[in-house]
């Protein structure tokens, strides 16, 4: 097994830790132990993904230097509100840089599938279509994570903050599936007709 293999397989498990390490300290040291402890995971965690990747994610900075951020709020406040809003800044982070790509004219999903080996065979507004619709899913969720945040428990905040999203996603990629394949068929129609009616 090489090391790639190993964490493209175990990374999405790795990067629980620094809520899973937060949400421990929390509930049995004081609030400044639970924050520095998530911190201190972050660093492990980025440190990880370089070793075994030997590269770091655009996201996965992004990520690292918003809980480095938040977390020093956090402990200069002893308080691990901001700590715990990480997720939702991602999410509308997220969010809005697919917007203003979009505003720019070019999906970043269209220039991603572009850059790979094998060019998407989909029309560009197809996959731009599918673009706006994940701007939706991560709006959506960095903002429902403000509610969890600041209404819910820490023991809910690290359920949505882990396995919660991923439930979310799957179900949004099996509707998207069947979204994508209603929309294939009619442009596949739309184009045999206007083959049939060319000259």
């Amino acid at each position: 097994m090489t090391k790639k293999t190993l964490s493209q397989k175990n990374f999405f498990l790795i990067s629980f830790l620094p809520a899973m390490a937060y949400w421990y300290l929390e509930e049995n040291y004081p609030i400044r132990i639970a924050i520095t402890g998530g911190l201190i995971l972050a660093i492990l965690e980025i440190g990880f993904e370089h070793f075994y990747t030997k590269h770091v994610h655009t996201l996965s900075k992004f990520n690292f230097f918003l809980i480095l951020f938040l977390g020093g709020l956090s402990l200069l406040g002893e308080d691990g509100l901001w700590f715990k809003l990480q997720p939702a800044f991602t999410g509308v982070g997220i969010a809005g840089f697919m917007i203003f790509r979009l505003w720019k004219g070019q999906g970043l999903m269209w220039e991603m599938m572009e850059s790979m080996p094998n060019k998407p065979a989909l029309p560009a507004f197809i996959i731009q279509g599918l673009e706006k619709h994940m701007v939706f899913l991560f709006f959506g969720y960095g903002s429902f994570m403000v509610f969890v945040a600041l209404k819910l428990t820490t023991d809910q905040w690290l359920f949505f903050k882990t396995l919660g999203f991923y439930i979310v996603f799957g179900v949004f990629f099996l509707f998207e599936m069947v979204y994508l394949r209603v929309t294939v068929k009619k442009w596949h129609k739309s184009s045999e007709a206007l083959n049939n009616v060319a000259p």
